[in-house]
């Protein structure tokens, strides 16, 4: 009965703010001078063209496009929202970058506010690859991206600019699936503008615990003109999976495919929006495009923030 209850309350709460969607923007860009713009951008700029982006392959490939047996799936007779595809906000948007064999790839992310104003927030699988030194190989971030625009350019990803918990190094995308989570810092744009001066930013937010109504995810299916945009709610999910151990912020939406993952989980906050979670996490975010999950976000993604906003050297794999 209690299930049934909290149900019928966060959907009254989404047909509610579903009509008020529009009228909850978010955090509006503040004006800024402009800084010297990177080189860096307008090289990318060239690079991802539209046929490129909608080239690019998803970094989550395995994560399936129809419904797999999996103990994360959706539960018998649960609810699941549907997603719809729309131009998108600015403060999400999607990754491009180069693999090794020079394939196109690309995941979600989204404007976090930071004193640099230079900050996006995905998914630790999806920037792993890049600690350090690793070479860039034209990493890019584009907000808003979407029939195959580039509506405030491309804001490449600094040197050393990319920052993921040494934890998740060392423990792997499974048992360290509770720090599946990453900052990329940014350049300017080609027209010397910083990224949230262009954008504005979301509130990251943490210790919030698991339950959230109503909360609009975002994310990049590889491959599509435009994002998807879903209305839900999370709860808290306790892994069944040895390997995979922790509890997570568990939404189910619809037609979350590969791509995705790293796209953020919103709430409404003060006339913009608040993120609280990301497409990641347990099973790097789930096998099912049903049922999405993020890690949660707390002390050890506090300290994360704070060492991208402080310039400290970020973490790498071990030796």
């Amino acid at each position: 009965m209690r299930s049934v209850r909290r149900a019928a309350v966060v959907a009254a709460a989404l047909i509610a703010v579903a009509g008020l969607a529009p009228a909850a923007s978010a955090a509006a860009p503040v004006a800024a001078a402009s800084v010297a713009a990177d080189p860096a951008a307008s090289e990318l700029g060239t690079y991802w063209t539209a046929a490129r982006m909608a080239a690019a392959l998803p970094v989550d490939a395995d994560r399936p496009v129809a419904l797999a047996p999996a103990t994360d799936g959706p539960q018998p007779g649960e609810y699941i929202p549907p997603s719809r595809s729309f131009d998108g906000i600015p403060q999400a948007g999607a990754f491009f970058w180069t693999d090794a064999t020079g394939a196109g790839r690309t995941c979600s992310g989204s404007v976090v506010r930071s004193p640099g104003r230079d900050l996006v927030l995905s998914a630790g699988h999806c920037l792993k690859g890049y600690a350090g030194t690793s070479p860039l190989r034209h990493l890019g971030f584009v907000p808003q991206y979407h029939d195959g625009e580039k509506p405030f350019g491309v804001f490449p990803v600094v040197g050393n600019g990319v920052y993921v918990a040494q934890e998740y190094y060392d423990q792997g995308p499974h048992a360290g699936a509770e720090y599946d989570f990453a900052f990329a810092v940014t350049g300017p744009n080609q027209d010397g503008e910083r990224l949230e001066d262009a954008t504005g930013g979301v509130q990251l937010l943490t210790d919030t615990g698991y339950f959230h109504a109503p909360v609009r995810m975002i994310g990049y299916p590889a491959g599509a003109e435009k994002p998807l945009g879903c209305w839900s709610w999370t709860t808290a999910w306790v892994s069944d999976d040895p390997a995979e151990p922790g509890t997570f912020p568990r939404i189910a939406c619809d037609a979350f495919t590969s791509g995705t993952s790293g796209g953020p989980m919103l709430l409404p906050w003060f006339g913009g929006w608040a993120v609280i979670g990301l497409i990641g996490g347990f099973h790097t975010g789930g096998n099912t495009p049903q049922v999405s999950y993020s890690a949660h976000f707390g002390a050890a993604t506090r300290a994360l923030y704070r060492a991208a906003v402080t310039g400290a050297p970020p973490a790498a794999p071990r030796s």
